[in-house]
């Protein structure tokens, strides 16, 4: 018996090569290096451990790029069958530790202001990057659940961080309970699938049915089985709350409203993407017996998704609820591409250029917000009356950012809408490609809205002042730095690895 149990174990640690997730450890460590240098530290000193997390984010990322490979890579399993690593995962590895740099810039200019703990916030955004990070590589339901359950833990803090604000208090605790019910749902889909996959009466009974691809080849032969269907089900619904996708998107513009901004850019984007990349692998993968049922439901969901953000946005003058509300628009548009994935292959290169897109974008938006004022969750369109003649800089990013998510060319923003309404073309979508374009119509009245309160508003004397700060040298280069990105990747798409 003792030789079958130290075989068994060989076998299992066979292919557990730490190597393979080096980056996701050294972000770890890096976050556990901030709160022991919070203790070390003389308090007059402690202004260095921004700058650590950053840089040290940034050594990471090259490191990643550099040895690893960025994309074309031969997928190799590790750790049993728990992760997978191809060159979607290691795109999506940088695009998260892009998006990790970016949110704790913004979060040295928001906690400048903010008489809160420093350090901790640092620490908690580099656990969920690694969590998420690892969250695209899982081949195995443990495996996403446990680094789901990690990023969402993180994230009921990070909503909930300005405790002297009744907004962020509100919008943690609101993200705490439906987040919650959203992580039930999701569990108890696994659990269906898990149990009726491991019953020895049906076809490809499965000893492990968490895995993906055994799980696969069960629901290819079982496809008809109600309990298979509803288990599938729940698992997309437990997805959809995390992309904020109809009908789960009821959290978006309050806690979006609420939360730090920088923690509201860190949602929008890296949070968003996680989602998206998990639904492309689950509906590529173990799922694809199940097209012929998730392709209606998803489609309601999409053009429900895209109809309801854009509408909702239109009279909406607070801007970080009008931000929530076209996330929900963006979470419709990529949802085609992920329903064009089943069908046309490049498709799933189409979802990650929109979201590099969707990346550039947001955070010019997002720095903007943050450089604008002292007020975090209460701005308002009528707070940027006059903004070009007070910040024409800042007022230029703002612009490019907005024109971007609208996708108005040559910016990144309409190459990315591009190439998922011609996957949807290609995929025979024609009435999710009809939804979508009207949804473009639509946004494009809101988000030059926003440009009209900017350049072409009269003078007014109760505008909000910008005494809070003001942009510094390093400001302009990244929120510079973000509008040049944007526009070369609209001209110039090629420049981008994942062009599709």
């Amino acid at each position: 018996m003792n030789e079958l149990l130290v075989e068994f174990l060989r076998g299992f640690t066979a292919t557990n090569e730490w190597a393979a997730i080096l980056p996701e450890i050294m972000l770890g460590v890096l976050a556990l290096g901030l709160l022991g240098a919070e203790m070390a530290l003389p308090k007059k000193q402690q202004g260095w451990i921004p700058r650590l997390a950053i840089w040290g984010q940034v050594i990471i990322l090259v490191a990643t790029v550099s040895f690893a490979g960025w994309c074309h890579l031969e997928e190799r399993s590790f750790f049993s069958g728990l992760i997978i690593q191809n060159d979607v995962s290691q795109i999506m590895r940088g695009f998260f530790l892009v998006s990790s740099i970016l949110v704790c810039y913004l979060g040295k200019i928001y906690l400048s202001k903010q008489s809160l703990p420093k350090t901790e916030f640092y620490a908690l955004v580099l656990i969920i990057s690694a969590a998420m990070m690892l969250l695209v590589q899982s081949h195995h339901f443990i495996m996403l659940f446990v680094a789901l359950e990690t990023v969402t833990v993180a994230f009921y803090v990070l909503v909930a961080y300005c405790r002297t604000s009744q907004f962020s208090l509100e919008s943690g605790l609101k993200y705490l309970i439906l987040g919650a019910l959203s992580s039930g749902i999701l569990l108890f889909g696994i659990v269906l699938l898990y149990g009726i996959a491991g019953n020895p009466e049906l076809v490809a009974s499965s000893h492990d049915s968490l895995n993906y691809g055994e799980l696969s080849n069960f629901i290819l032969l079982n496809a008809d089985h109600l309990i298979v269907r509803v288990g599938a089900l729940l698992v997309i619904a437990g997805i959809c709350f995390k992309i904020g996708a109809v009908p789960f998107q009821i959290w978006v513009p309050d806690v979006y409203q609420g939360a730090p901004t920088p923690v509201t850019a860190y949602l929008a984007v890296a949070s968003k993407a996680a989602g998206f990349i998990v639904l492309l692998q689950l509906v590529g993968g173990p799922f694809i017996g199940l097209s012929e049922m998730l392709v209606p439901v998803l489609s309601v969901i999409a053009a429900a998704t895209i109809l309801f953000g854009n509408m909702a946005a239109v009279a909406q003058r607070n801007v970080k609820r009008l931000m929530g509300l076209s996330g929900i628009a963006h979470a419709g548009y990529l949802l085609v591409g992920v329903i064009a994935s089943i069908y046309v292959p490049w498709a799933v290169y189409a979802v990650i250029f929109y979201l590099a897109t969707y990346l550039l974008a947001s955070f010019a938006v997002f720095g903007v917000m943050s450089l604008t004022s002292g007020v975090d969750d209460d701005q308002e369109l009528d707070h940027y009356e006059n903004f070009a003649r007070r910040r024409p800089f800042l007022s230029g990013v703002l612009a490019s950012g907005l024109g971007s998510l609208a996708g108005i060319p040559p910016l990144g923003g309409f190459i990315g809408k591009l190439f998922l309404f011609v996957a949807a073309f290609q995929a025979g979508l024609y009435g999710l490609l009809g939804i979508s374009i009207l949804g473009v119509v639509i946004s494009i009245y809101y988000y030059f809205g926003w440009i009209r309160e900017c350049y072409f508003s009269p003078p007014s004397a109760e505008v909000l002042q910008d005494a809070s700060c003001s942009a510094t040298a390093s400001d302009r280069f990244l929120l510079g730095a973000l509008v040049v990105a944007t526009i070369v990747i609209g001209i110039i798409p090629a420049v981008l690895p994942v062009i599709p």
